[in-house]
C-alpha cells in the first residue's frame, strides 16, 4: 500500500474524530468559528466542524463559593476582620454574558463585597455588628444581585461567617462579660443571704413568741395553783397573808433542794443563810400589813374631800344699777 495513502487516511481519521466532543453535566461549552461566537453546547456528545470550529472555553454551571476577608472599622473605631462567603452560579440562559462580558468574576464579586461591607459596618457599633450580621449579608446579596445579574451570574446566598476583632478588644470584651457575670452572681448571693437572714429572723421571732407564750402559760398555771393552795389553806383557818408567806417559804426551800441535787450547777441564791426563810416571811408579812394600811388611809382621805361651792354674785352691783333705772 502506498505510504502516502496511509498517512492521508490516518490524518483523515484524526480529523474526523476531532469533530466529536463531549460536554460534562452542569457544564456549557462555547463554540467559535474562525474566532467568532457560534453557539453554546450543553452536556452530551456534540459535533463541530474540524479546523473551522473550535472550543473557546468551558463554563461551570455549578454553585461556587468565594470567601472574601475584609478589614474595616466600626462606628466606635474598633478594627475588625470579617469573612463573607458568597455563593453564586452562572445562569444557564446567560452563558454568553458570563463568558464574554466578565473576564474575572471573582475579582468583580470581591470588589462589590468590599464596597458594601465598608459602607455598612462603619454605621454600626461593635456589639451591633455581631447582632446585625444578617442585615449586612442581606445588603451584600442585594448589591451583588443588581450588579452581577447583568453579567449572567446569580447570587444564591451571602453569609457573614466570621467577625474577628483585635485580640485586645476581645480580651476587653471577655473581661466585661466576666465582670458582668460576677456582678450578677454577687447579686444572687446577696439575695440568697438576705433570704436566709430574713428566714432566720422569722424563725427566731416565732421561737421567742412561742417561748413567751409558754412562759405566760407556765405563770398562769403557777398563779392558778397558788390560788388553789390559798383557798385550801383558808379552809383550815389560815388567812391569805399567812398562806402566801407559807407558799413563798416552801418555794424557797424547794429551790435550795433543787440546787443541792445538781452537782454541776453554778447558780447562787441570795441570800442563802439559815435565817433567810424567816426573814423573807417577816418581810412579806410586814409588806402586806403596810400595803393594807396605805389603802385604808387613801379611802379616808377620799371621803373628806368636798365639792367646791358655786360663786354667788355680790349685792353691791344690784344697788348701783337700780337708781339708774328709776331715773
Amino acid at each position: 500500500m502506498n505510504p502516502v495513502l496511509i498517512i492521508f487516511l490516518v490524518v483523515a481519521f484524526f480529523i474526523f474524530m476531532s469533530s466529536f466532543f463531549t460536554v460534562k453535566q452542569q457544564t456549557s461549552v462555547i463554540i467559535e468559528r474562525f474566532g467568532k461566537f457560534l453557539s453554546v453546547r450543553n452536556s452530551g456528545l456534540q459535533l463541530k466542524i474540524p479546523v473551522m470550529d473550535r472550543i473557546a472555553g468551558r463554563v461551570n454551571l455549578k454553585i461556587q463559593q468565594l470567601d472574601v476577608i475584609i478589614e474595616t472599622k466600626t462606628r466606635d473605631n474598633v478594627f475588625i476582620k470579617m469573612k463573607v462567603s458568597v455563593q453564586f452560579k452562572v445562569i444557564q440562559e446567560k452563558v454568553y454574558e458570563a463568558f464574554y462580558k466578565l473576564e474575572y468574576p471573582h475579582d468583580q464579586i470581591t470588589s462589590y463585597v468590599f464596597d458594601v461591607v465598608r459602607a455598612e459596618v462603619p454605621k454600626l457599633k461593635l456589639d451591633d455588628v455581631f447582632e446585625r450580621k444578617d442585615d449586612i449579608a442581606v445588603a451584600v446579596k442585594r448589591e451583588l444581585n443588581e450588579a452581577m445579574s447583568t453579567y449572567g451570574y446569580d447570587i444564591i446566598n451571602t453569609l457573614v461567617t466570621d467577625i474577628d476583632p483585635d485580640i485586645q478588644v476581645k480580651n476587653a470584651m471577655n473581661r466585661i462579660n466576666a465582670a458582668d457575670r460576677e456582678k450578677t452572681a454577687a447579686e444572687f448571693e446577696a439575695e440568697s443571704s438576705r433570704i436566709r437572714i430574713v428566714a432566720k429572723a422569722k424563725a427566731e421571732a416565732e421561737s421567742k413568741r412561742l417561748q413567751g407564750q409558754g412562759i405566760a402559760d407556765q405563770r398562769r398555771e403557777i398563779a392558778r395553783g397558788l390560788v388553789e393552795s390559798v383557798e385550801v389553806l383558808n379552809q383550815v383557818g389560815i388567812n391569805s397573808q399567812e398562806a402566801s408567806a407559807l407558799i413563798v417559804v416552801t418555794q424557797h426551800y424547794d429551790t435550795l433542794q433543787s440546787i443541792g441535787s445538781d452537782t454541776n450547777s453554778n447558780l447562787i441564791l441570795l441570800s442563802n443563810s439559815p435565817q433567810a426563810g424567816s426573814d423573807m416571811l417577816n418581810n412579806m408579812v410586814a409588806s402586806f400589813s403596810a400595803s393594807n394600811q396605805v389603802g385604808e388611809m387613801m379611802k379616808k382621805n377620799t371621803k373628806k374631800v368636798e365639792k367646791p361651792k358655786p360663786i354667788q354674785p355680790q349685792s353691791g352691783y344690784e344697788d348701783d344699777i337700780q337708781p339708774d333705772v328709776q331715773q
